[in-house]
């Protein structure tokens, strides 16, 4: 299997399921409320945050692949919008599926060449550097969302 195809398979079962885990972002979010999105984590960042933050570089590698720049700073990963209802919650996670879904079709469409050959600078690394971190990245923030998930619907949280 070509490179290409490897990596937009990954991607697919991060995001939308069929990895090995049997966990991905869209069945870890489909059953959280924006409450439980937004209840305070004492240890680091809520549902919502990471949430954005896993988005935001799934954004910022698109207009990369549509031969842009790359404008994304990472102070900024973390800033999402305020949610204040289920609508704004929801609207969150379906521009992340829609953006996965935009971001699978330019890595697919990648000819195998270009895995090697330095994504926007130097210290960015390689393209297969960058999507492959992406997919970790997601495992990772996956990870510490389905385990805010359990401490929430687990203990007494106090929900705005």
């Amino acid at each position: 299997m070509a490179t290409s195809q490897q990596l937009t398979q990954h991607l697919q079962q991060v995001f939308f399921g069929g990895n090995w885990t049997c966990s991905c972002l869209q069945t870890q979010l489909e059953d959280v409320t924006w409450q439980e999105a937004i209840a305070p984590n004492p240890y680091g960042n809520n549902i919502a945050t990471l949430t954005y933050h896993i988005g935001y570089y799934v954004d910022a590698i698109i207009p990369v692949l549509q031969g842009g720049e790359l404008i994304a700073k990472d102070a900024h990963s973390f800033n999402h919008p305020p949610i204040t209802n289920a609508h704004d919650w929801n609207q969150l996670v379906q521009h992340i599926c829609n953006r996965v879904i935009v971001l699978q079709q330019l890595v697919h469409a990648l000819p195998d060449t270009i895995w090697d050959e330095t994504f926007v600078a130097p210290q960015y690394g390689t393209y297969y550097r960058n999507i492959l971190g992406l997919i970790e990245h997601t495992h990772y923030h996956l990870g510490q969302i389905a385990l805010i998930k359990k401490i929430i619907r687990n203990t007494h949280v106090t929900l705005t």
